[in-house]
């Protein structure tokens, strides 16, 4: 797919400004996954007052590329593993 099959969008994201280019049938998509890691950023923010914003957007990150590896993998230990993973960096930020 070349850069002229794809829109431009801007998006806010941790209340910052980013500009995306994606295939124009992504976009309601795209917007939603936006809103959704925003609010969970606002979430990380709420529960661990006092960190850096990249500490939230790292945490964001981290949460959902839990989520997706636990349902990819369906495994209990890579579920374990990422359950102590995500509890020692609640125990970091906290």
């Amino acid at each position: 797919m070349s850069q002229e099959d794809l829109m431009p969008i801007n998006v806010w994201l941790a209340g910052r400004n980013y500009r995306l280019r994606i295939k124009a049938e992504e976009e309601s998509a795209v917007r939603k996954a936006i809103k959704i890691a925003d609010e969970k950023i606002a979430e990380m923010r709420a529960r661990y007052a006092g960190k850096d914003e990249i500490d939230f957007m790292a945490m964001t990150l981290l949460s959902y590329a839990a989520d997706t590896a636990v349902e990819s993998f369906g495994n209990p230990l890579v579920q374990s593993e990422l359950n102590k993973l995500s509890e020692k960096i609640d125990k970091v930020l906290k």
